[in-house]
């Protein structure tokens, strides 16, 4: 099958190996010429170092070009850029295209998933007929999987029959996919868990230990899973793959950009030095404002995303932080 890739970071870059090792027709489109260049002449991407790829790939910086080169199109910009990409590509979507998101995160403002700002932009800049959206979620860094190190992922979109196709051409020896239709829960569960994953990076930049990541991710995903009940998403997509999974990955990973910066802010960092230690985007960041605004719109209670929320974006010190969360009145695990 043909594929477009929009974005030649590392996710991206990883997904088009996988696709192209699987036999696909894969092209890569970045709104930088600089990174194109750099992918063409070394056939490697600089933050996957000695992983070659495929030599079958094409990469362009035009847009219109991955277009046509493509059945299956998928956004693999940072969240921040989705928007942007998703105006671009308008004028040249049609009926045939399968849009794949893979970006994580939420937009502040409008509180939309990664797929609903797709097919928002899209819909304001003249596309009219049915569109279909999938997004792929899981445990999956970058570097791993470009190294074909085994892992699962969820395809999820309302229609199974299109979370099944777009889940096969993913299908290989490394990479087991499993189906969802609850496409919102997904989506909360990719943005979400990277905020909880800062939190635990701060607790292990201030010293703690293994039981303090393990309260921080077991806490963590009963926030999750609070907010997307209350948002209509099902319980069982925050027990799976996209849920936990991810979030055990994400808070763990060495890989991690969010649970790197968080553990620079633990060591005494702002923001913004961890940030630019990391050099790369993190999407908790970004998160923490639309978390804010879903605990409001839907008044359900995430004191551990609102403790990282205080420490990044209000200045709270991080011992204070801590304390206030440790010193919470007793409550029930149960609901």
């Amino acid at each position: 099958m043909k594929t477009a890739i929009l974005g030649g970071g590392t996710w991206g870059i990883a997904l088009a190996k996988l696709l192209a090792e699987n036999g696909n027709d894969v092209i890569v489109w970045s709104a930088l010429p600089s990174e194109i260049e750099y992918l063409r002449e070394n056939n490697m991407h600089k933050n996957l170092p000695g992983i070659a790829l495929p030599k079958e790939i094409e990469y362009t910086t035009d847009i219109s070009r991955a277009y046509e080169g493509g059945d299956y199109i998928i956004f693999a910009v940072a969240s921040a850029f989705i928007r942007a990409t998703a105006r671009s590509s308008a004028p040249y979507v049609s009926e045939k295209h399968i849009i794949i998101d893979v970006a994580k995160g939420m937009e502040c403002g409008t509180l939309f998933t990664m797929t609903e700002i797709i097919e928002d932009e899209l819909r304001k800049n003249g596309v009219t007929f049915p569109l279909r959206l999938v997004t792929l979620s899981g445990p999956t860094h970058a570097e791993e999987v470009a190294q074909n190190v085994p892992t699962s992922i969820v395809s999820a979109c309302k229609d199974e029959e299109c979370a099944y196709e777009v889940g096969r051409l993913f299908v290989n020896s490394c990479m087991r996919v499993y189906t969802n239709t609850d496409i919102k829960g997904v989506e909360i569960c990719g943005a979400l868990k990277n905020v909880v994953a800062l939190a635990a990076g701060i607790a292990r930049g201030m010293g703690y230990g293994d039981n303090t990541i393990a309260m921080l991710i077991t806490r963590g995903i009963a926030e999750m899973t609070r907010m997307g009940l209350a948002m209509g998403c099902k319980r069982r997509t925050f027990s799976g793959l996209a849920g936990i999974g991810d979030l055990i990955v994400t808070c763990t990973s060495r890989h991690s950009r969010n649970n790197t910066c968080g553990q620079y802010i633990g060591e005494g960092m702002t923001y913004e030095e961890a940030s630019k230690k990391v050099g790369m985007v993190v999407e908790g960041y970004y998160a923490l404002d639309a978390a804010m605004a879903l605990c409001e719109k839907y008044d359900v209670e995430m004191p551990l995303i609102k403790a990282v929320y205080d420490i990044v974006k209000v200045g709270v010190k991080t011992d204070d932080a801590i304390r206030a969360l440790m010193d919470r009145p007793m409550k029930s695990e149960l609901d």
